[in-house]
This record gives C-alpha cells, structure tokens and sequence, in this order.
C-alpha cells in the first residue's frame, strides 16, 4: 500500500500543508483539500474513489475543481464518500448553484461528474482493492476516519479529531496495522483552542497515542503552519518512539508486515 500526503502550498511544499489530501495507491482519495490542484486533469482523472471525512472546507475546498478537471464525456466518473451529513452538507454548500453549479443535478442530465455513495455504520466499502471503513471521531461537525486495509496491511488516516475511543478500539482489532496518521494542530499553550475546536495539541496527541497498540506507526499530520516549528519540538520532546512528522510528497509505503518510506 501507498501513501502519498499531497502538498497544499505553492511553497516550501513539503512542510506546509494548509489544507487536507491524502492519495492511496494513486486511485484513492481521501478528503478533497488540495486534491483538485495534485497534477494534471490526466493524472487526476485516474482518482475514481473520494472518500471524505467531514464537510469542513480545508477537506473538501478543492472537490469541485477536482471533479471539473476529472470529467470526460465517456460516462465514468468519480465516486465520492462519506457519511450522510457529510454529503448533504457538499450538496447543499458547494454544489448549489451558488458556490458552484450543481454537479449532482448536472450528473443525472448529461455524463455524470460524481457519483453519492452514502457510507452505512461502519461497514468496509471496497475501492481498487482497498477495503475502507468509515468510523466516527469527536470533532465539530459529523466526522469520521478510515481504516484501510489492503490484503494483510492496514492503515488508519484519522482526519481531524479531539480526543476519542471508538477509533482507538477498532484499531487494537484491526490485524496488520501498520501505520496512523493523525492530527497535531495547535501548540501546548493553545489547549483552550483546540479543546474547542476538536483538535489535538501534542499533549493530547501523547494522551491518544497512549490508547494505540503500541507497535504501531504513528505520523503526525495536519499540522497548523503558522505554529509548525513549535508543535514539532513540543513533539520531539515526547520522546515517543513510534511517533515520526509527517511531509507532505512524501510516499509511504506499507507491505507484507513491514513498513518503508
């Protein structure tokens, strides 16, 4: 399995990443941040699965460029993911003639731009071979993160989340876990924030780790720019041996029980 956290800035790339995208085995998304400005319209268009994890818009922002630079007329389209909440909130805040036009209305006239595949509980979907399973974290708005599991190799991509249970027992069930990439926004001093928020700072990230098999792999993502360097030595100072900073084009790669980068 491959993973590639897509670059969201014009500069210095590798370390600044202001909105969420993550590319599996280069035909599976999940969140739609940066996804519409990775590559060309070519490149893109090989994207068919989407798979959100909540509707804020440093994850979905660029979804409808993505599936403008995605459509060709031969019937085929993108399938986008997610939980109901979720895609009733992309229907009814981007594609409503307002923000964008309505590419869902579009898709049942002409060849389709996207496809709605409502998530049910927590039932694996399959996409490419991956099998994608959607489970609800603690944020703001109806959220979940996905543990995907490619034969015997699986990997769970937390999106944004406070601090949370269910994810963390579904993950000691999982066999061949590998890896867990998950948030570390706001700095130590900045609690207050990201207790409101539904966010993670690194003592919080310690206190989530701690519930996590501990063999695991963990990749720490989706850190806010403005306080990267501070969030990274508030990290380092953890002195957790699993934990690495996560960078953006950069290629993980998971198989046969080992892990590379």
């Amino acid at each position: 399995m491959r993973v590639l956290i897509l670059g969201a800035s014009v500069q210095n790339t590798a370390r600044q990443q202001y909105a969420s995208s993550y590319l599996v085995n280069g035909t599976v998304a999940i969140d739609a941040g940066c996804l519409g400005f990775h590559g060309s319209p070519q490149e893109q268009e090989t994207i068919r699965h989407v798979f959100l994890t909540h509707s804020h818009s440093d994850h979905t922002a660029s979804l409808p460029i993505f599936l403008e630079n995605a459509w060709t007329p031969t019937g085929e389209c993108p399938r986008i993911y997610g939980i109901p909440e979720t895609l009733e909130s992309v229907q009814r805040h981007i594609f409503n003639e307002v923000m964008w036009p309505d590419f869902v209305a579009l898709s049942r006239r002409m060849h389709p731009f996207l496809l709605l595949c409502p998530l049910d509980g927590e039932t694996p979907v399959l996409a490419d071979g991956l099998s994608v399973a959607a489970i609800r974290v603690h944020h703001q708005v109806p959220t979940v993160s996905y543990v995907i599991t490619e034969g015997q190799t699986a990997i769970i991509i937390a999106g944004d989340t406070g601090p949370t249970e269910r994810l963390w027992e579904v993950a000691h069930r999982t066999a061949g876990l590998q890896a867990i990439f998950l948030e570390a926004c706001f700095p130590n001093a900045m609690r207050a924030v990201a207790e409101t928020s539904y966010h993670l700072t690194p003592e919080m990230f310690e206190q989530e780790v701690a519930k996590m098999p501990a063999e695991v792999r963990v990749v720490a993502t989706h850190i806010k720019v403005r306080y990267r360097e501070e969030i990274i030595s508030e990290l380092q100072a953890l002195k957790l041996p699993q934990v690495e900073i996560g960078e953006c084009e950069k290629e993980y790669r998971f198989s046969d029980g080992l892990a590379r980068q």
